[in-house]
């Protein structure tokens, strides 16, 4: 009998403690929710006052969007995207359509390294489509960070290299505001050549750039910007002609919008 009733209290025990006090309901999971989990993508549209392509304005007064996903699923990271450009103010039609594809390759001797490849289309113009391998290394220095790039240009006809190297430094104003200063320096050989072009290979162009990206929430960031670009005498990009006017010292700036899912 005393066997049945110790039996009896600790399966009474066992109840409550699965299932709370009588009568009350149990207690809900307050874990937090994480409401802005990404799962890769992101969604861009932006305008700017000048397209600026390497050093050289190709269109005033454009507009654009920008579409990529990245899958974490394979040996290293890859995104693919597309992006699309409309010059609305410009003396000759100008649209272009961009689609790539890139891979992080990792960490080599403290540089962060990735290879991608873009399929270049003028749809409006119906030129010939291009395409561009191009292979980018970045490391922080402590004080600025640094990001360099070489870019091999093929099809129709086209054989060339573009080079560029900068750095930047991000100042945090609020927890939700940044200041982000860069400059760098291009150097292209045979990149602008022949035709309208008019130029050859050396030292392209020089620019300087300030952007503040603003958070909005957890998924969008607006990002308005200014930008200089130069092209002293005797540099690739002065005095080009054929897209729109003169390229040399162009100050230029616009505005994005960023969001991620």
């Amino acid at each position: 009998m005393n066997k049945a009733i110790l039996v009896a209290a600790i399966s009474a025990l066992t109840l409550g403690v699965n299932a709370g006090d009588w009568g009350k309901a149990p207690i809900p999971d307050k874990t937090p929710i994480e409401e802005c989990v990404d799962i890769g993508g992101s969604i861009s549209a932006g305008y700017d006052t000048d397209f600026v392509f390497y050093g050289a304005r190709f269109a005033r007064d454009s507009v654009w969007t920008d579409v990529n996903y990245t899958f974490d699923n394979f040996i290293v990271p890859i995104n693919i995207g597309a992006w699309y450009l409309n010059g609305t103010n410009h003396t000759t039609a100008y649209d272009e359509l961009d689609l790539y594809i890139a891979a992080e390759l990792g960490t080599f001797a403290g540089f962060d390294t990735s290879l991608g490849y873009t399929h270049y289309f003028f749809p409006e113009t119906s030129g010939a489509s291009l395409g561009e391998i191009g292979f980018d290394i970045s490391r922080s220095l402590g004080v600025v960070d640094f990001a360099a790039e070489a870019n091999y240009l093929f099809g129709s006809g086209a054989s060339a290299w573009y080079y560029q190297a900068g750095i930047e430094k991000t100042f945090g104003i609020t927890d939700s505001i940044s200041l982000v200063l860069g400059a760098g320096v291009g150097y292209s050989d045979n990149y602008f050549q022949g035709g309208a072009f008019g130029g050859d290979s050396g030292w392209n162009h020089y620019y300087a750039t300030a952007s503040l990206p603003i958070e909005l929430n957890c998924r969008a960031t607006l990002t308005p910007y200014i930008s200089y670009n130069g092209s002293p005498d005797g540099f690739v990009t002065d005095g080009i002609v054929g897209f729109d006017d003169a390229q040399s010292d162009i100050l230029y700036s616009g505005v994005s919008l960023s969001v991620s899912f």
